[in-house]
This record gives structure tokens, sequence and C-alpha cells, in this order.
């Protein structure tokens, strides 16, 4: 089944503003909420699978132009890969009720660090491009809690980006470190959104068509862009899909009715 214009322009869009540093997840999330387009159960699965091939794509381009310690890249990449393969199997299982909170909650800690960065509030950082002893552990822990939150709709990018300044790495660091981490963890969500089908098969063919030239404009022709008051509007839109999902989980499940009698 063939993605619509539509589905094809969110996968454009949202992965445009991914390679320039806003992130896809909570952007496609009020989109495909705004429009009813994909179930609110479905929604987890389908971002982790159409945005699988755009977020490999950005991570091949940005991540051999910033220098890290490899032994940190790698470690933090399998925690991150571990936590969503574990994080994917229980949502995957979820009934709508609890997607739907938790997306509601994932959207609004989306909102909350975006917030927090366009602030200045996250940590300044070091100079360290690895970790080592009790921080490499702290990094493990939190990144397989970053890794199992992406398969609820938390883009990872701006809490690790957060958790290696707070850990005393230069910031600029995170870059190769979230890139990867996406890049490796979501292929591997994927699976097994794909093997118990809760995904939309054609949004998601959407957003990795249309994704694949937006990482492409934005890395190699538009590279920058004064993106301020983008991220607040960003900020403003998640926080009212997240009071939308909030509101779809208190309406009252759809009563079955009951076959009649022989």
């Amino acid at each position: 089944m063939r993605p619509s214009r539509f589905q094809l322009a969110i996968g454009f869009g949202t992965n445009f503003l991914d390679a320039l540093g806003i992130g896809s997840f909570a952007t496609t999330t009020a989109a495909f909420k705004a429009r009813g387009m994909v179930a609110d159960e479905r929604i987890p699965g389908t971002l982790n699978v159409g945005h699988a091939l755009p977020t490999i794509v950005e991570a091949a381009i940005y991540i051999t132009v910033i220098q890290v310690d490899r032994l940190t890249l790698a470690s933090l990449i399998a925690a991150s890969v571990i936590g969503a393969w574990l994080g994917a199997g229980v949502v995957a299982r979820w009934p709508r009720r609890r997607v739907q909170r938790g997306m509601a909650v994932a959207l609004v800690l989306t909102g909350l660090f975006i917030a927090l960065r366009q602030l200045h509030l996250f940590p300044p950082g070091g100079g360290a491009l690895g970790l080592s002893g009790a921080r490499l552990g702290l990094g493990l822990v939190g990144n397989g809690i970053f890794g199992a939150l992406m398969t609820l709709g938390v883009g990872l990018y701006a809490p690790c980006m957060g958790m290696v300044s707070l850990l005393g790495m230069n910031p600029t660091a995170a870059f190769p470190i979230m890139m990867a981490s996406c890049a490796f963890l979501m292929p591997v969500a994927s699976a097994r959104f794909i093997r118990a089908g809760a995904y939309d098969r054609r949004a998601a063919l959407g957003l990795a068509i249309g994704g694949v030239p937006g990482v492409l404009l934005a890395a190699y022709l538009v590279k920058s862009l004064p993106l301020q008051a983008v991220q607040w509007l960003v900020v403003l839109v998640v926080c009212s899909t997240a009071a939308a999902m909030w509101r779809s989980s208190l309406a009252p499940e759809p009563v079955l009715a009951e076959a009649a009698p022989a």
C-alpha cells in the first residue's frame, strides 16, 4: 500500500528537523494525532519502524566528523540497544489506554527536555571525550533507560546530551553517541514491533521514504537555521498533543455487542 503525499511530507519535514537537532518523534506524534492517521496504540511502533532508515542515514553523515572515545561509544550504543529491545517487547503488548497515557507522559518529558535546552539549563559539561569507571557505569544505565524510553516515543537526543554533559564529557561528543545509538537501537526495536504487528505499515513507509531526502537536504544544503522560535513552537505542540492523548485515554472503552442467542 502506497503512502499518501501527506505521509511522505510528514516523513520529510520531521526528519529534516531531526537532522537539525530538534528531533522527529514528538513532531511526528503530533501530526499523527492531529489527523487521526495512526491508531494511538500503534504510534510507538510506527515511529521506530518508520524513522529507522532516515536515522541510519543521518548517523552515517554526522558521526564521522566528531571525535569520541571508541570504547565509550560502543558501550553506550550497546546499552541503548539492550534497553530498546526490552522496552519494545513491553510496549508492543500494551493495550491502547496504557499506550495513550505512556505517550502523554513521554511527550511532556520531551517538551521538558527541549525547554531545558532552550533555557540553557543543561549542565555545561567538561572536556572529556570518553568515560571510565563509575561514570561509564552510570552512562550505561542512563543510555539503557533512554533506549527503552525511545520505544515509547521519548527522543534520545536531548536526555543523552544532558547525561554526557553531567558526566563531564564535551557536549559535542554527545552527537555521535546519540545518533549512533538511535541508528542501532531503532532497527532492533522495530523488529519486535513488526513481529507483534504493532505499527502502521503505510504511515511507516511514508516516514522512511520521505525522511531520507529530508535528512540529506538538512545535512548538505541547509546545514543550519534560526531554530529558537521553532523549538518553542515544538514545545507548545507536543504539550498540546500530550493533553489530547491523555484525554483520549479517559474515554470509555467501546463496548462490544453481545451475540444474539441462538
